[in-house]
């Protein structure tokens, strides 16, 4: 009986070489990760705040390291709106991250995101251009969802809004850069908005100088003061 030595051998070689695959892939399953590389556009966000709650994570292997327990910890630090985990063989974590965009000022330090969401409370630098919004507690969604809506109109005919108020008894009011106030009330104030833009803001355009307020809450006109 004639023994193919020479296929064996090509046989014990795969077998070695499948057994040295597998035995570097559990060794880099099992040992600690020691990299994190991340991305974006790091305005805010510095990337040693990533690496701080990233920390934590990372003494555990590559296959049972908490991908879902790093995005969570990424996004509780301020100004990251969004981040994405992924694994980067054989002993890292790649991390992207999204930052928040301020649209608007709640009060005198909060920061409003693009969804109207109050991201910041106490802000250690507000951009001074941001428009003001403001209203009882609990009302940001509600007063963001109207300035953004309101700003678009505004800027079709040349305006725009510096500040946004809502009172405790439900009216509205509001600042336009050109220093001229706009008061809306409680009621019908889509209405009262719409009939600002398209009826009255042309009337003030040309005598901004003179017009301190302008006040439509009256049913088939305004007031001008």
């Amino acid at each position: 009986l004639a023994i193919d030595w020479r296929s064996i051998a090509h046989r014990v070689a795969l077998l070695a070489c499948i057994g040295a695959c597998l035995a570097a892939l559990t060794w880099g399953c099992n040992r600690p990760l020691r990299v994190i590389a991340m991305d974006g556009n790091f305005q805010r966000v510095s990337p040693v705040q990533i690496e701080k709650v990233v920390a934590p994570y990372l003494n555990t292997g590559f296959m049972t390291v908490d991908l879902a327990g790093i995005q969570r910890a990424v996004e509780t630090v301020p100004w990251v709106d969004h981040a994405r985990v992924r694994r980067q063989w054989p002993m890292g974590v790649h991390v992207t991250v999204t930052e928040q965009t301020a649209v608007a000022r709640w009060d005198e330090s909060g920061l409003l995101n693009t969804r109207g969401e109050l991201f910041v409370r106490s802000a250690t630098h507000v951009p001074s251009e941001l428009p003001r919004l403001s209203g009882p507690e609990g009302s940001e969604l509600l007063v963001a969802q109207r300035f953004l809506s309101t700003e678009t109109q505004m800027q079709e005919v040349g305006l725009r809004i510096a500040a946004l108020r809502l009172d405790e008894r439900g009216a509205w009011e509001m600042d336009l850069d050109n220093g001229v106030t706009v008061r809306l009330g409680r009621r019908d104030v889509d209405v009262r908005t719409e009939r600002f833009i398209h009826t009255t803001a042309g009337v003030i355009a040309y005598h901004v100088n003179d017009v301190n307020y302008v006040d439509m809450r009256y049913s088939n006109g305004f007031a001008i003061g």
